[in-house]
Protein backbone atom coordinates (compact mmCIF):
# COMPACT_ATOMS: atom_id res chain seq x y z
CA UNK A 1 0.00 0.00 0.00
CA UNK A 2 1.32 3.41 -0.98
CA UNK A 3 0.80 5.94 1.79
CA UNK A 4 0.79 9.70 1.29
CA UNK A 5 2.89 11.44 3.93
CA UNK A 6 1.35 14.72 4.98
CA UNK A 7 3.63 17.69 5.56
CA UNK A 8 1.07 19.83 7.34
CA UNK A 9 2.14 21.48 10.58
CA UNK A 10 0.18 21.71 13.79
CA UNK A 11 -1.44 25.04 14.44
CA UNK A 12 -3.70 26.46 17.13
CA UNK A 13 -6.57 26.63 14.65
CA UNK A 14 -6.73 22.99 13.63
CA UNK A 15 -10.07 21.25 14.06
CA UNK A 16 -12.33 18.64 12.56
CA UNK A 17 -12.66 20.44 9.23
CA UNK A 18 -8.91 20.62 8.74
CA UNK A 19 -8.44 17.01 9.87
CA UNK A 20 -11.18 15.76 7.58
CA UNK A 21 -9.73 17.66 4.61
CA UNK A 22 -6.33 16.11 5.27
CA UNK A 23 -7.79 12.61 5.54
CA UNK A 24 -9.81 13.05 2.36
CA UNK A 25 -6.67 14.15 0.48
CA UNK A 26 -4.79 11.07 1.66
CA UNK A 27 -7.68 8.70 0.99
CA UNK A 28 -8.48 9.83 -2.54
CA UNK A 29 -4.83 9.84 -3.63
CA UNK A 30 -4.16 6.26 -2.55
CA UNK A 31 -4.27 3.79 -5.44
CA UNK A 32 -5.47 1.09 -3.04
CA UNK A 33 -8.67 3.10 -2.46
CA UNK A 34 -9.59 3.11 -6.14
CA UNK A 35 -8.77 -0.55 -6.71
CA UNK A 36 -10.55 -1.78 -3.58
CA UNK A 37 -13.72 0.14 -4.42
CA UNK A 38 -13.57 -0.96 -8.06
CA UNK A 39 -13.22 -4.60 -7.04
CA UNK A 40 -16.11 -4.17 -4.61
CA UNK A 41 -18.40 -2.84 -7.33
CA UNK A 42 -17.36 -5.40 -9.95
CA UNK A 43 -17.40 -8.30 -7.49
CA UNK A 44 -20.78 -7.51 -5.99
CA UNK A 45 -22.48 -6.88 -9.33
CA UNK A 46 -20.95 -9.99 -10.92
CA UNK A 47 -21.92 -12.17 -7.95
CA UNK A 48 -25.47 -10.83 -8.02
CA UNK A 49 -25.85 -11.36 -11.75
CA UNK A 50 -24.42 -14.89 -11.72
CA UNK A 51 -26.51 -15.85 -8.69
CA UNK A 52 -29.72 -14.56 -10.24
CA UNK A 53 -28.96 -16.11 -13.63
CA UNK A 54 -28.75 -19.48 -11.89
CA UNK A 55 -31.82 -18.94 -9.71
CA UNK A 56 -34.67 -21.29 -10.60
CA UNK A 57 -38.37 -20.83 -10.02
CA UNK A 58 -39.31 -22.31 -6.64
CA UNK A 59 -41.54 -25.32 -6.27
CA UNK A 60 -45.08 -24.56 -5.01
CA UNK A 61 -44.26 -25.73 -1.49
CA UNK A 62 -41.29 -23.31 -1.27
CA UNK A 63 -42.81 -20.33 -3.06
CA UNK A 64 -43.81 -18.55 0.17
CA UNK A 65 -40.23 -18.52 1.50
CA UNK A 66 -38.57 -17.74 -1.85
CA UNK A 67 -36.56 -14.51 -1.53
CA UNK A 68 -34.76 -13.46 -4.73
CA UNK A 69 -33.73 -10.19 -3.06
CA UNK A 70 -31.54 -12.16 -0.69
CA UNK A 71 -30.02 -14.01 -3.65
CA UNK A 72 -29.13 -10.87 -5.59
CA UNK A 73 -27.38 -9.34 -2.57
CA UNK A 74 -25.15 -12.39 -2.03
CA UNK A 75 -22.13 -10.35 -3.15
CA UNK A 76 -22.24 -8.34 0.08
CA UNK A 77 -20.06 -11.06 1.63
CA UNK A 78 -17.29 -10.28 -0.86
CA UNK A 79 -17.79 -6.53 -0.62
CA UNK A 80 -17.45 -6.51 3.16
CA UNK A 81 -14.05 -8.19 2.97
CA UNK A 82 -12.64 -5.61 0.55
CA UNK A 83 -14.18 -2.65 2.35
CA UNK A 84 -13.12 -3.94 5.76
CA UNK A 85 -9.52 -4.55 4.68
CA UNK A 86 -9.29 -1.07 3.17
CA UNK A 87 -10.55 0.35 6.46
CA UNK A 88 -7.79 -1.51 8.27
CA UNK A 89 -5.14 -0.24 5.86
CA UNK A 90 -5.95 3.45 6.22
CA UNK A 91 -4.80 3.11 9.85
CA UNK A 92 -2.16 0.39 9.81
CA UNK A 93 -0.60 1.63 6.58
CA UNK A 94 0.45 4.82 8.34
CA UNK A 95 1.99 2.87 11.19
CA UNK A 96 3.92 0.53 8.90
CA UNK A 97 5.29 3.41 6.80
CA UNK A 98 5.99 5.67 9.78
CA UNK A 99 3.85 8.47 8.36
CA UNK A 100 1.66 8.34 11.46
CA UNK A 101 4.22 10.66 13.11
CA UNK A 102 3.62 13.33 10.47
CA UNK A 103 -0.12 12.87 10.80
CA UNK A 104 -0.01 13.25 14.58
CA UNK A 105 2.24 16.29 14.23
CA UNK A 106 -0.45 17.90 12.09
CA UNK A 107 -3.39 16.70 14.23
CA UNK A 108 -2.11 15.98 17.76
CA UNK A 109 -5.63 15.35 19.11
CA UNK A 110 -5.78 11.61 18.45
CA UNK A 111 -9.48 11.19 19.10
CA UNK A 112 -10.16 13.99 16.64
CA UNK A 113 -7.87 12.30 14.14
CA UNK A 114 -9.70 8.98 14.39
CA UNK A 115 -13.06 10.75 14.19
CA UNK A 116 -11.94 12.46 10.99
CA UNK A 117 -10.62 9.22 9.48
CA UNK A 118 -13.80 7.34 10.36
CA UNK A 119 -16.09 10.12 9.15
CA UNK A 120 -14.35 10.53 5.79
CA UNK A 121 -13.99 6.82 5.11
CA UNK A 122 -17.40 5.92 6.48
CA UNK A 123 -19.12 8.62 4.44
CA UNK A 124 -17.37 7.57 1.24
CA UNK A 125 -18.12 3.87 1.74
CA UNK A 126 -21.74 4.60 2.60
CA UNK A 127 -22.21 6.40 -0.72
CA UNK A 128 -20.40 3.67 -2.67
CA UNK A 129 -22.16 0.92 -0.74
CA UNK A 130 -25.64 2.27 -1.42
CA UNK A 131 -24.83 2.88 -5.09
CA UNK A 132 -23.45 -0.62 -5.64
CA UNK A 133 -26.32 -2.23 -3.70
CA UNK A 134 -28.87 -0.60 -6.02
CA UNK A 135 -26.77 -1.33 -9.11
CA UNK A 136 -26.44 -4.97 -8.07
CA UNK A 137 -30.17 -5.27 -7.42
CA UNK A 138 -31.23 -3.94 -10.81
CA UNK A 139 -28.50 -5.80 -12.74
CA UNK A 140 -29.28 -9.07 -10.99
CA UNK A 141 -33.01 -8.58 -11.42
CA UNK A 142 -32.50 -8.23 -15.17
CA UNK A 143 -30.56 -11.52 -15.24
CA UNK A 144 -33.45 -13.60 -13.88
CA UNK A 145 -34.78 -16.24 -16.23
CA UNK A 146 -38.34 -16.16 -17.48
CA UNK A 147 -40.80 -17.64 -15.04
CA UNK A 148 -38.82 -16.73 -11.92
CA UNK A 149 -40.61 -14.23 -9.66
CA UNK A 150 -38.97 -10.85 -10.28
CA UNK A 151 -38.59 -8.61 -7.17
CA UNK A 152 -39.50 -4.95 -7.45
CA UNK A 153 -37.97 -2.13 -5.45
CA UNK A 154 -41.45 -1.24 -4.21
CA UNK A 155 -42.22 -4.75 -2.95
CA UNK A 156 -42.49 -5.31 0.77
CA UNK A 157 -39.08 -5.32 2.45
CA UNK A 158 -37.06 -4.95 -0.76
CA UNK A 159 -36.07 -1.27 -0.50
CA UNK A 160 -35.17 -1.74 3.17
CA UNK A 161 -32.97 -4.74 2.32
CA UNK A 162 -31.08 -2.86 -0.39
CA UNK A 163 -30.55 0.22 1.77
CA UNK A 164 -29.43 -1.82 4.78
CA UNK A 165 -26.97 -3.78 2.64
CA UNK A 166 -25.27 -0.56 1.56
CA UNK A 167 -25.20 0.69 5.15
CA UNK A 168 -23.74 -2.64 6.28
CA UNK A 169 -20.70 -2.14 4.06
CA UNK A 170 -20.12 1.24 5.68
CA UNK A 171 -20.30 -0.26 9.16
CA UNK A 172 -17.84 -3.03 8.28
CA UNK A 173 -15.51 -0.39 6.86
CA UNK A 174 -15.70 1.54 10.14
CA UNK A 175 -15.07 -1.65 12.11
CA UNK A 176 -11.96 -2.13 9.98
CA UNK A 177 -10.81 1.37 10.94
CA UNK A 178 -11.43 0.62 14.61
CA UNK A 179 -9.66 -2.75 14.51
CA UNK A 180 -6.72 -1.11 12.75
CA UNK A 181 -6.50 1.49 15.54
CA UNK A 182 -6.64 -1.25 18.17
CA UNK A 183 -3.96 -3.55 16.74
CA UNK A 184 -1.85 -1.08 14.65
CA UNK A 185 -0.57 -4.10 12.67
CA UNK A 186 -1.97 -4.97 9.26
CA UNK A 187 -1.71 -8.75 9.49
CA UNK A 188 -3.28 -9.08 12.93
CA UNK A 189 -6.00 -6.56 12.11
CA UNK A 190 -7.00 -8.34 8.89
CA UNK A 191 -6.87 -11.71 10.68
CA UNK A 192 -9.18 -10.33 13.39
CA UNK A 193 -11.58 -8.93 10.79
CA UNK A 194 -11.72 -12.18 8.82
CA UNK A 195 -12.05 -14.20 12.01
CA UNK A 196 -15.05 -12.22 13.25
CA UNK A 197 -16.82 -11.98 9.90
CA UNK A 198 -16.13 -15.40 8.37
CA UNK A 199 -14.34 -17.97 10.53
CA UNK A 200 -16.06 -17.72 13.92
CA UNK A 201 -19.64 -17.61 12.56
CA UNK A 202 -18.98 -20.77 10.53
CA UNK A 203 -17.37 -22.60 13.45
CA UNK A 204 -19.92 -21.57 16.06
CA UNK A 205 -22.81 -22.08 13.66
CA UNK A 206 -21.62 -25.60 12.98
CA UNK A 207 -21.47 -26.37 16.69
CA UNK A 208 -24.49 -24.62 18.18
CA UNK A 209 -26.57 -23.61 15.18
CA UNK A 210 -27.89 -20.05 14.88
CA UNK A 211 -28.33 -19.46 18.63
CA UNK A 212 -25.02 -17.59 18.96
CA UNK A 213 -23.92 -17.32 15.31
CA UNK A 214 -26.87 -15.07 14.46
CA UNK A 215 -25.18 -12.24 16.39
CA UNK A 216 -22.09 -12.16 14.14
CA UNK A 217 -21.94 -9.45 11.46
CA UNK A 218 -21.96 -11.71 8.39
CA UNK A 219 -24.90 -13.73 9.71
CA UNK A 220 -26.78 -10.52 10.46
CA UNK A 221 -26.09 -9.22 6.95
CA UNK A 222 -27.10 -12.40 5.14
CA UNK A 223 -30.08 -13.40 7.24
CA UNK A 224 -31.42 -10.19 8.77
CA UNK A 225 -30.48 -7.14 6.67
CA UNK A 226 -30.32 -8.40 3.07
CA UNK A 227 -33.67 -10.16 3.19
CA UNK A 228 -37.14 -9.11 2.10
CA UNK A 229 -38.75 -11.95 4.01
CA UNK A 230 -37.98 -12.84 7.65
CA UNK A 231 -35.72 -15.83 8.30
CA UNK A 232 -36.66 -18.07 11.19
CA UNK A 233 -34.33 -18.21 14.22
CA UNK A 234 -32.50 -15.08 13.05
CA UNK A 235 -32.58 -11.48 14.27
CA UNK A 236 -35.24 -9.16 12.89
CA UNK A 237 -33.83 -6.64 10.37
CA UNK A 238 -33.94 -3.59 12.63
CA UNK A 239 -32.69 -5.58 15.62
CA UNK A 240 -29.73 -6.78 13.57
CA UNK A 241 -29.06 -3.26 12.33
CA UNK A 242 -29.05 -1.95 15.92
CA UNK A 243 -26.64 -4.68 17.02
CA UNK A 244 -24.27 -3.76 14.18
CA UNK A 245 -24.41 -0.08 15.14
CA UNK A 246 -23.46 -1.04 18.70
CA UNK A 247 -20.56 -3.19 17.46
CA UNK A 248 -19.29 -0.32 15.31
CA UNK A 249 -19.52 2.19 18.15
CA UNK A 250 -17.73 -0.14 20.60
CA UNK A 251 -14.88 -1.00 18.21
CA UNK A 252 -14.30 2.65 17.29
CA UNK A 253 -14.55 3.68 20.95
CA UNK A 254 -11.92 1.15 22.02
CA UNK A 255 -9.73 2.14 19.08
CA UNK A 256 -9.98 5.83 20.01
CA UNK A 257 -9.09 5.14 23.63
CA UNK A 258 -6.05 3.04 22.76
CA UNK A 259 -4.91 5.48 20.10
CA UNK A 260 -4.99 8.28 22.66
CA UNK A 261 -3.12 6.34 25.35
CA UNK A 262 -0.32 4.71 23.37
CA UNK A 263 2.83 6.11 21.80
CA UNK A 264 2.98 6.48 18.02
Amino acid sequence: MTTLITTAHASPGYGFRQAARMEWTKLRTLRSTFYALLLTVVGMVATGVVTMANTKAPSPDKAAAFDPTNNVLAGVALGQLLIGVLGVLIITGEYSSGSIRSTLAAIPDRRLLLTAKASVYGGMVLLVGEAVAFLTFFAGRAALAEGVPRPGIGDSGVLRAVLMSGAYLAMIGLMGVGIGAITRHTTSAIASLVGVTFVLPALIGGISGPTVAKYFPTMIAGNSLAVAKPVSDMLAPWTGFTVLCLYTAVVLGVGARLLARRDA
